[in-house]
């Protein structure tokens, strides 16, 4: 910085803010300062709208809603996958909107995992979320191999973030298949997908990526990168809403692979009343469906990426990255001495959607940010995250945020609340 930033700063930048418009599409608390959108978006009224469309159609068409509603439940999933295939770089049927992240994680486990010989391991990295964790430890055990001796979780030099070459290290002629954030969670470091894949592909090894926490902040490139798979939620910052329907993606170059878990909706769709009991598969991401589309789970997604093909993903990374860089200069400029320590990577092609704060009194800190309107997120044992999302977070939100941090700080106000995380952090 070369000037101190003010709040006439802050408006300056709003004015100027060509998606400044999409805010009023959701629903904000006045006088509210929601900075975790990184875990739960806010509900647009494009999303509600949507949502009461596929009500509408139960209630005026029963079991014909399948086909004859105004948004036919049949192809709902094959629609929103194509609705997000843009976001993640990717041809329209290789992405499907199904299940849940952790399930649809199950699936490309089971379809991908495929031990031979010496190649039985599975590479993931210390800092990854605890359930892609889990999913693998479960899958290893049910091909009947010991997760200590067969999962290899790269270790992080700081305890926050990963290096690409220590991943690399690791892609050894005993890893079968790697599984990696895109995002890490708490650190909001992004790695280099393609550079990670053309290596992992150099060596014959499948790799995917779990973009929970990228999806709907940046761009990606998945097809034209070669990733084998990816996973994602579409409740962060795609704003689909409370244990929204997921996401996955297969590559082109794997159509027509069979599912490694088959269910009803694994079939092609002209195939899948004839009740045979031989599976027809899709030749599409659809393979990987495995039970009956969650309708009413899934129908405020449409509304909210009719609001992201409207804005553009490479607009709203510009903006991700500008407010992210204006709440780290403003924290320099106001926080310095109070304990705190950045720990997200500062650089923009580096750093994912949000910022972290490293603080030994995050839990307090944070509950005493929501005493004080403001929603941030907290992460053991000791990290903030704030995300400013580019659709609905405006410049002033970020000013006030920071100040209000600021005064609790100043006046010890986090003292008053145990540091312990809540049930739910």
């Amino acid at each position: 910085m070369t000037h101190a930033l003010t709040l006439k700063h802050a408006k300056e930048m709003d004015k100027r803010d060509t998606l400044a418009h999409f805010r009023k599409e959701f629903y904000i608390k006045e006088d509210h300062y929601y900075m975790d959108g990184n875990s739960l978006g806010l509900l647009s009224k494009r999303a509600e709208e949507s949502l009461l469309t596929s009500l509408n159609d139960w209630k005026e068409h029963g079991i014909d809603g399948w086909m004859d509603g105004q948004e036919p439940w049949f192809y709902y999933s094959e629609k929103l996958g194509g609705m997000t295939a843009p976001l993640v770089g990717a041809e329209k049927e290789e992405v499907i909107v199904t299940g849940s992240i952790t399930t649809n994680l199950h699936q490309l486990l089971a379809t991908f995992y495929q031990p031979q010989g010496k190649r039985t391991g599975i590479l993931a990295d210390e800092l990854t979320f605890p359930s892609d964790i889990y999913a693998v430890q479960s899958q290893l055990e049910l091909k009947g191999y010991s997760p200590d001796e067969h999962l290899v979780q790269v270790k992080s030099r700081d305890g926050y973030t990963l290096r690409e070459e220590d991943i690399i290290h690791q892609m050894t002629d005993e890893i079968a298949l790697i599984l990696l954030p895109s995002v890490l969670y708490r650190s909001g470091q992004l790695l280099d997908i393609k550079r990670l894949t053309e290596e992992a592909h150099k060596r014959g090894i499948v790799i995917g990526f779990d973009l929970a926490h990228s999806i709907g902040a940046l761009p990606h490139q998945l097809h034209e990168d070669g990733v084998d798979f990816a996973v994602w939620c579409n409740y962060k910052y795609l704003n689909s809403g409370p244990g929204g329907v997921g996401g996955l993606f297969v590559h082109n170059r794997h159509r027509g692979k069979k599912p490694g878990l088959s269910g009803w909706f694994s079939s092609r769709k002209d195939a899948q009343f004839d009740m045979d009991h031989t599976l027809t598969h899709a030749d599409s991401a659809g393979a990987f469906q495995i039970g009956t589309p969650h309708i009413l789970s899934s129908a405020p997604l449409l509304g909210s990426l009719q609001l992201f093909e409207e804005a553009g993903i490479e607009n709203l990374r510009q903006k991700s990255l500008s407010l992210t860089r204006f709440m780290m200069d403003l924290f320099q400029q106001e926080l310095n001495g109070y304990g705190f320590t950045i720990c997200n990577p500062l650089e923009d092609e580096r750093r994912g959607g949000h910022i972290s704060l490293k603080h030994e009194e995050a839990a307090r800190i944070c509950k005493a940010l929501k005493a004080n309107r403001v929603t941030p997120d907290f992460r053991a044992p000791n990290v903030i995250r704030l995300a400013p999302v580019a659709l609905y977070s405006s410049y002033e939100d970020v000013w006030e945020t920071i100040h209000i941090l600021k005064n609790i700080m100043e006046k010890e106000e986090y003292k008053q609340f145990e540091n312990t995380r809540n049930v739910v952090a």
